[in-house]
């Protein structure tokens, strides 16, 4: 969440943000219940010193009638005040958690997703002598994608996934973990982007799959909770991406500069309830309860956390031009960006039967929107503590890479070449 103190000092730039966010909170209700806040506040500070001079005067000898008569009126008094205080101050923290992050100056303001801007568009798109299939209709070919098994064992939007489609998805796996654990790899896409940014390697994580509420909530990723699993009768929930588990890794816990960054590279399996999708979302494996992703989060210092992210939107891009995948890079509008964020970009890639663009990562860069309710510092090297910056990005959902793969590089006869940087991974040119 952002500053209290930044807030006071800064109402206009965060009214604004709420605007260009379109955002659900009544900003000047909140100045109000503030100041009443503080107010209050005071208020009750007061009293308790008055409570600690009358009890220091009282412990000299034995009190007057008078003394006590006062002591127990301004117990009274305090206790209710307290109990005032702690209701405001619940009703303070749920409005103050509504506020978003700041969109940084280079984010185009929008109120729709059609306001994102295409930045940038990679490849030429496949040409086919025949008319192309769409992934659903390839894996039925060969038996690689059973819903209906996955229907009566777990009911509908859940899959088995057979035979060279999951090769396939282990050689991205591999492909990722290798690139991302290669400083030569990192060192050449840096240079290439202008950055002045470490070339530190990733940090490979299997994470837990569960999360508890707290570190949820503060992760600010519980929203909305309807496309959220809940762990019945525990305060655990399934964690809906890898960044969840990845980002709250480190709560209140202090960093030394000297680690600075920290970047992880995750692999999990996630879980959301997609509610409200239809269409040819709901064909193959588009949009499922249960997908893979590998997941990249670092942390870092204030100074450095913008390269970060743009250094994590150039891995996308390297990922996919290795695979070569038609793609697109959008700059996502205030609207789209998602309330914690501060920046955010896209990247979609060509689905030839579609004949669209679809997402197949997002990279969000956070500042200490995060880590301020996470309280996870940076201790500089001058002895200040400092909150650090986070940000988390796609290296491949796993199931959209393939749909992408399995529509680009179809053959006639319903089998798929393999990308040339996965085959060493798989061992195959040709599924």
């Amino acid at each position: 969440m952002l500053s209290l103190q930044f807030i006071r000092e800064n109402p206009d730039i965060v009214r604004a943000a709420i605007v260009n966010k379109s955002v659900k909170i009544d900003f000047d209700a909140f100045l109000a219940l503030d100041e009443k806040k503080k107010t209050l506040q005071q208020e009750v500070e007061t009293l308790r010193a008055k409570r600690n001079e009358l009890s220091a005067s009282m412990g000299k000898g034995k009190p007057e009638p008078a003394l006590l008569e006062e002591a127990k009126k301004l117990k009274e008094e305090l206790q209710t005040l307290e109990k005032e205080y702690e209701v405001i101050e619940t009703e303070h923290l749920t409005e103050l958690k509504k506020i978003p992050n700041i969109p940084t100056d280079d984010t185009p303001i929008g109120h729709t997703e059609e306001e994102n801007v295409v930045v940038k568009e990679w490849w030429v798109k496949p040409e086919f002598s025949f008319t192309p299939r769409d992934h659903a209709e390839i894996a039925a070919i060969h038996g690689w994608i059973d819903k209906e098994r996955a229907a009566n064992v777990a009911g509908s939007r859940f899959a088995y996934l057979m035979g060279d489609l999951v090769l396939l998805q282990f050689a991205l796996i591999q492909f990722v973990m290798k690139t991302l654990t290669d400083e030569k790899i990192l060192k050449k896409i840096i240079a290439d982007l202008g950055l002045n940014i470490s070339s530190k390697p990733f940090t490979p994580v299997l994470p837990p799959y569960m999360i508890r509420t707290g570190l949820f909530d503060a992760m600010d990723r519980l929203e909305p909770q309807e496309d959220r699993y809940k762990i019945e009768g525990q305060d655990l929930w399934l964690q809906g991406s890898a960044e969840h588990v990845l980002g709250s890794m480190h709560a209140n816990e202090i960093l030394s500069e000297e680690q600075m960054p920290i970047r992880y590279i995750g692999y999990a399996t996630s879980f959301r309830g997609e509610a409200g999708t239809y269409g040819k979302d709901m064909e193959g494996i588009i949009r499922t309860h249960q997908f893979d992703k590998l997941e990249m989060e670092s942390f870092s210092t204030s100074e450095t956390s913008h390269e970060e992210h743009l250094l994590f939107s150039g891995i996308q891009e390297y990922l996919m031009q290795e695979l070569q995948i038609p793609y697109r890079k959008l700059q996502k509008c205030t609207f789209d960006i998602g309330k914690p964020n501060a920046k955010g970009s896209d990247i979609e890639a060509w689905l030839p039967w579609q004949g669209k663009y679809r997402e197949t990562h997002t990279a969000d860069y956070m500042t200490d929107y995060q880590s301020r309710r996470l309280q996870t510092r940076v201790k500089r090297e001058n002895g200040e503590l400092e909150l650090v910056h986070t940000n988390d990005a796609t290296a491949f959902a796993c199931g959209r890479a393939m749909i992408a793969i399995l529509e680009n590089y179809q053959n006639e006869d319903g089998s798929v070449r393999v990308p040339a940087v996965l085959v060493p991974y798989l061992g195959k040119e040709v599924i």
